[in-house]
């Protein structure tokens, strides 16, 4: 990814996290919801079958957590998930693919989505992935990442001349540190590890970062710092 770096409606203690299940095929939808269907924590409380309908649906049901498919007719997962989170930012969007296409990947993450999932996943850690995501952790592997924010620093190189934008927000020194490994994929666990402190404390310091640069998501925070040269990716 309760851990809530990012500005989400939270849950009421003990009500279940309310998941939308959006993909074109039904079978896959059903498995989806079979997979999530025995976890008292989470409740299944729609589907969608094309982007479209995910976007009414999501604006009625306010759902915290959207699994939305990448490939779909009428409108992408892609184009929803970018309408969604215009209009409700908290919500978080797991996009589902067959492949870790770049491309894809790129637009997933500037249309907003928290995590990119390949479909292969065993469905019995599909729980955890939900709750995981909830709490605030990016679902993004290392590897994933890695591509991502290279294109982002590709991306910044060529906005080197920009005009001048407003100030950038300045972080402690403890604050970058956490950043630069967010940006490696790393998970609150293992900054924590790597940095000799406790999650809670890795917690407190990626809610500073977001606060201080007004943003929703870690993901959103490594971009936000590598378009602005506050990161050097090599």
């Amino acid at each position: 990814m309760t851990e809530p770096d990012e500005a989400a409606r939270p849950a009421g203690r003990g009500d279940p996290i309310r998941v939308l299940v959006v993909d074109d095929h039904a079978l896959i939808r059903r498995s989806l919801e079979m997979a999530l269907a025995a976890e008292a924590d989470i409740e299944v409380v729609g589907e969608a079958s094309d982007g479209q309908e995910a976007v009414e649906l999501a604006d009625r049901l306010t759902p915290d957590v959207v699994l939305m498919d990448v490939r779909m007719p009428r409108r992408s997962g892609i184009e929803a998930t970018r309408e969604i989170k215009a209009s409700a930012p908290s919500i978080r969007i797991i996009m589902l693919t067959v492949s870790d296409e770049e491309e894809d990947l790129f637009e997933a993450i500037k249309a907003g989505a928290t995590g990119y999932l390949l479909k292969n996943v065993q469905l019995d850690e599909l729980p955890e992935v939900v709750r995981g995501v909830h709490e605030g952790q990016s679902l993004i592997n290392p590897a994933m990442a890695t591509k991502l924010i290279n294109e982002f620093a590709t991306m910044s190189r060529k906005e080197a001349e920009r005009p001048p934008q407003l100030p950038v927000p300045r972080l402690t020194d403890r604050e970058m540190e956490v950043l630069r490994l967010v940006a490696k994929g790393m998970n609150n666990r293992e900054i924590a590890k790597q940095l000799f402190i406790s999650e809670n404390t890795v917690k407190n310091h990626v809610r500073n970062i977001l606060d201080k640069l007004q943003l929703h998501s870690r993901m959103e925070a490594v971009v936000y710092a590598v378009r602005e040269r506050m990161l050097e990716i090599t």
